[in-house]
């Protein structure tokens, strides 16, 4: 199994769910005591959010680029930014390593086509929801035309994130919340979800939902396997 480098701590609850699948995915693929080889990086969240906030794009390129250069030397063979919203940096950090970048927009996307689905439901951050990198990327092979909700909705479930999910916090009236937010958007004739946001795994699940779920967690994580043991 090749060696994965990580860029957590965006958060570290999301981080920690990635950690756990992806050493469950290697002991299911090997047996006995095998676990996945991994180099992880931990931003310390606060500094990044308050980048985030202020729109600081050049600064966050720089500390992402430097961190993903790291985890190369360090001797990782792909990098996996354990994040949704931070992949809004995904070009600059594939332009500063001489590896992989194992994207999670990509492996949706492709996920998304293979079940036949094609409005989805994009349930993220504000940045993601809000800014043009994640739906162009979902939109870029000609077959997805991704949804997201109103300005209330997105503020609500971007407030969920942060102020909840980040800090370990799981309501059921959140979750209550999030599948309101989703009934609301039935008129945009969506026909599936995306858990777009990595905390979004701690909350929500298929079985919450009658349309199909994709979680991006989940479905990076699958891809990170299939990449450390090609080959």
């Amino acid at each position: 199994m090749k060696p994965l480098g990580l860029l957590g701590g965006m958060s570290w609850e999301s981080t920690a769910v990635y950690y756990r699948l992806l050493n469950e995915g290697a002991r299911a693929r090997l047996g006995g005591l095998h676990s996945a080889p991994l180099l992880l990086h931990s931003f310390d969240f606060a500094a990044i959010a308050r980048l985030q906030a202020a729109g600081a794009t050049a600064e966050l390129a720089e500390l992402m680029t430097a961190a993903a250069r790291g985890l190369e030397r360090a001797g990782a063979a792909g990098v996996m930014i354990c994040a949704n919203t931070m992949h809004s940096l995904a070009p600059q950090i594939e332009a500063a390593i001489g590896i992989p970048l194992i994207h999670v927009v990509d492996v949706t996307a492709r996920a998304i086509e293979a079940a036949g689905c094609r409005r989805p439901a994009l349930l993220a951050t504000r940045y993601t929801m809000e800014q043009g990198f994640y739906r162009q990327r979902l939109a870029q092979g000609g077959l997805l035309s991704p949804a997201i909700p109103d300005a209330r909705g997105r503020l609500a479930i971007s407030d969920i994130i942060f102020e909840e999910l980040c800090c370990g916090i799981i309501r059921p009236q959140s979750r209550a919340t999030c599948l309101h937010e989703v009934e609301r958007m039935r008129p945009q004739a969506i026909d599936s979800v995306i858990l777009g946001c990595t905390e979004l795994t701690l909350l929500l699940s298929q079985g919450d939902f009658a349309l199909p779920v994709f979680d991006t967690t989940q479905l990076h994580v699958a891809a990170g396997l299939d990449f450390a043991f090609s080959g």
